[in-house]
């Protein structure tokens, strides 16, 4: 059994650590998905709030004007700032999804999971590990490996190990 991890970080915490354009590409994103109406309305009163505005004008702004503001915001709440992290992964990064899952010999459809109670074998992950960094800039993989452990430490406990590799000067 994996060790409690220790520098797991929250979604709120990944997202205050993301650089302003992967805010920005999460952003877009979070306004795109046509399922986060329930976030997308606490992102608006979120967003009026922290920036003085009515919601009626909030809600009245283009999507770019949104996710402009909604980028700005460093202190998102867990709930928001885990859905920007999952439709960013969606919609920016499913290639490396993919790589991942391919490395890990698991079952996936365009980078997603397709079955329940999957989980990975722990002596595949270093390679993955070490796949994604010959392909992928290494904020992308420490973002991404990030988020697989803030969704569910159970299942992916086991890239607690392989995160030195990832770690940036700025992490």
């Amino acid at each position: 059994m994996a060790d409690t991890p220790t520098t797991t970080l929250t979604p709120a915490r990944l997202w205050k650590r993301m650089t302003p354009e992967q805010r920005m590409d999460a952003a877009r994103a979070f306004w795109r998905d046509e399922q986060a109406t329930d976030d997308q309305v606490q992102a608006v009163m979120l967003i009026a709030q922290q920036k003085k505005f009515r919601p009626k004008t909030i809600i009245g702004l283009d999507e770019e004007r949104k996710a402009r503001h909604l980028a700005t915001l460093p202190n998102l709440p867990e709930q928001l700032a885990a859905r920007a992290l999952v439709v960013y992964h969606l919609a920016e990064r499913r290639d490396l999804m993919g790589d991942f899952l391919n490395a890990l010999g698991i079952s996936h459809e365009n980078g997603v999971i397709q079955e329940d109670e999957v989980k990975p074998d722990p002596s595949k992950i270093p390679s993955a590990v070490d796949q994604l960094l010959q392909k992928f800039p290494r904020e992308q993989v420490w973002l991404y490996l990030h988020t697989l452990l803030a969704q569910d430490p159970a299942t992916w406990g086991e890239i607690e190990k392989s995160l030195p590799k990832v770690e940036t000067p700025a992490s």
